[in-house]
């Protein structure tokens, strides 16, 4: 039997007078006892089993890790679902709060001055109401002179000599922040002490 490859094997040309090769494959064939068939076919399947198994916990384990986000995420969305809200009312405390420190309390106090005593006591009941409602929600306002200065809780907009205060604390609060539920809604803008 004379086998031929084909060109592409090999990048010499086939010769014409050259030898065939012959392949002389002896196999032997091992007949298995039905004993060890049995046992074979077992051990795959065992294998196949196995392999099942794993598949399956992996599954459960991934749907179940699915689960445990899915929850994760429900909470945070109805525990932060008012931030938005929050935010944009803010800006109305903010101006409650300038309101109330525009107007000296001994011109509120003058006689003849009823309708602005009256007015002072309107927006001062309205900024209080608005701040109950802020704490009912777990809205809280922070950031005084003195705290000691977190990049995460202040924005540092400019540093003032104080030498009655230690380096890197808060010495001015420009507008106070907010967090809800411990997470930030508004940094506290502040200038920090240097020396």
């Amino acid at each position: 039997m004379k086998i031929q490859y084909p060109a592409y094997f090999s990048t010499e040309s086939p010769k014409e007078d050259a030898e065939p090769v012959e392949e002389k494959v002896e196999e032997k064939v091992e007949e298995l006892t039905p004993e060890q068939k049995l046992e074979a076919a077992i051990k795959e399947k065992d294998e196949l089993l196995a392999q099942s198994k794993d598949r399956m916990m992996r599954a459960l384990a991934d749907a179940e890790n699915a689960r445990t986000i899915a929850k994760r995420d429900v909470a945070n969305a109805q525990q932060y679902a008012v931030t938005k809200f929050a935010k944009s009312l803010l800006s109305v405390a903010d101006n409650l709060t300038l309101a109330v420190t525009a107007i000296p309390q001994e011109e509120v106090d003058k006689k003849g001055n009823e309708s602005l005593k009256t007015l002072m006591e309107g927006v001062n009941m309205t900024k209080t109401m608005l701040e109950k409602a802020f704490t009912e929600h777990g809205l809280e306002k922070y950031g005084e002179k003195g705290d000691s200065f977190d990049p995460h809780y202040h924005d540092a907009l400019f540093q003032i000599p104080d030498p009655t205060l230690e380096e890197g604390v808060v010495g001015q609060i420009i507008t106070k922040g907010y967090k809800l539920k411990g997470r930030v809604v508004r940094p506290a803008q502040v200038g920090t002490v240097r020396k």
